[in-house]
């Protein structure tokens, strides 16, 4: 598998993490030509090598006209919808926008929906993170690994007033996620690079086993005082392509309402579970009850298990490492009269005939769509099921076009973990707040401040 290691020793930015991408070989004009699908006017990547600490690295700078637009989630999901932006491009990014918009809600008390990102909606954050997505399918990465990522100190000024670092937003994005302390005075890790590793990371720690081909360096906006600010990212071929080595958390759980057991399902989902599933069992004293298991990767294993202690009552959890083995998939999407719908297409062998593939539309699109013209959910699948068979030549294509891109696996993992209940447009998550700015993009065109990122103060608010 196509791996892809994050080395976050001075932390990470979504510019730091585009210019890097780029360094290990992504063609610019690829992702110039990604980012004018998205509809905003005169916007300029330059990418150009400079030293830090006496190491080469790349770095990003964005031009473009200023702007005063506060955009919400379905703002930028009808912006990446209009764009040419393959499925699995957008369906990343969107999977950044929706942990961005998890931590905006969190730390702000409102819904998912309410939320308008200030700067991290600003044009910069966008770029960086379509970049991201657009540059990781260019690379075929299949995992993510990083190493803990170092958060700073001191304190950066946001719209909402001075904060200590980690600033709220990006607190809430690495919830689950082991870090570093650094002592230097600065924002190291900001939202935008926190929420790439929400998003997208596997694991975290030293670098994996792999058989590395290139390595890349992105530079930060200025020079830190006693380390080079770049963030290093290498790429390599892991063994085992199709094995995952995961943890299978279990708990015995009898004193719990139906009610409370489905909530608890529903926070082990948002917090990142691959798989959650029950089983009904009889305890000691022939008592009914109900096994709770959920699928955990290594770096959201022990954030899990103490959700389980938290909402199911248990007095205990047991786990154990198992090895999970999935089908190469990818995404696509069926025109139908109600509009596009996203499927899910996965295949066993080399996809020769329509056999070969299995199809399963997306739920979130199907529930849309029946509760938009009222109509029962079976009615709706069984339509975009004949839709698809009308136009499975193309699905076949796009399989054929995935399966030859990425030989053992077609779509990245992050994108075979299901999207959290909160993201969708309807959920309101819990005591969830906001980070309003974006920190890894250079400043001197914002619209309510100017900061020159270049020679401004370890308190400043761009990192890369």
């Amino acid at each position: 598998m196509r791996t892809l290691y994050l080395d976050t020793w001075s932390g990470i930015a979504g510019d730091m993490t585009l210019a890097a991408l780029v360094d290990l070989g992504v063609e610019p004009r690829r992702l110039a030509d990604a980012i004018a699908s998205l509809g905003i006017p005169a916007i300029h990547l330059s990418f150009s090598p400079t030293m830090r600490c006496g190491f080469r690295c790349l770095r990003l700078d964005v031009e473009h006209p200023p702007e005063h637009v506060h955009r919400h989630l379905s703002d930028i999901q009808a912006m990446l919808d209009r764009s040419s932006l393959s499925s699995i491009a957008r369906s990343t990014a969107l999977r950044i926008f929706d942990k961005l918009a998890e931590a905006e809600a969190r730390v702000h008390g409102t819904s998912v929906d309410s939320v308008h990102f200030h700067e991290v909606g600003a044009i910069d954050s966008v770029v960086d993170i379509v970049g991201v997505a657009v540059a990781l399918e260019e690379l075929q990465v299949g995992r993510l690994v990083a190493a803990p990522p170092a958060l700073g100190s001191g304190t950066v000024q946001i719209a909402h007033g001075l904060v200590s670092v980690p600033a709220p937003a990006t607190a809430e994005l690495l919830r689950g996620i082991p870090v570093r302390h650094s002592e230097i005075e600065a924002e190291l890790t900001t939202p935008t690079g926190a929420a790439i590793l929400a998003a997208l990371a596997d694991d975290y720690g030293a670098v994996p086993d792999m058989t590395i081909h290139a390595i890349g360096y992105g530079a930060g906006h200025r020079d830190l005082p006693r380390q080079a600010n770049m963030l290093r990212a290498i790429l390599g071929e892991s063994p085992s392509a199709s094995a995952e080595h995961v943890w299978l958390l279990e708990a015995n759980i009898d004193d719990a309402t139906g009610e409370q057991l489905g909530f608890a399902i529903e926070r082990m989902w948002e917090g990142g579970a691959l798989d959650v599933f029950t089983t009904p069992i009889t305890m000691k004293k022939n008592r009914p009850a109900v096994m709770l298991s959920v699928l955990a990767t290594s770096a959201r294993r022990d954030a899990l298990e103490q959700a389980i202690f938290l909402h199911t009552g248990t007095l205990g959890v047991r786990s154990r490492p198992i090895e999970r083995r999935t089908l190469p998939r990818c995404q696509a999407r069926v025109e139908t009269d109600w509009g596009p719908v996203e499927v899910k297409l996965a295949w066993m062998a080399p996809p020769a005939t329509p056999a070969d593939v299995r199809l399963a539309p997306e739920y979130e699109s199907l529930r849309r769509i029946a509760i938009e013209n009222d109509l029962p959910l079976p009615v709706v699948y069984r339509r975009v099921l004949a839709c698809a068979e009308l136009q499975i030549e193309r699905l076949l294509q796009t399989v054929r076009q995935s399966a030859l891109a990425v030989p053992t696996a077609a779509t990245p993992q992050w994108l075979g973990q299901q999207r959290s209940p909160a993201t969708s447009p309807h959920a309101t998550p819990p005591d969830m707040a906001h980070h309003d700015h974006h920190h890894d993009h250079h400043h001197d065109h914002h619209h309510d401040h100017h900061h020159d990122h270049d020679s401004h103060d370890g308190h400043d608010h761009h990192h890369g």
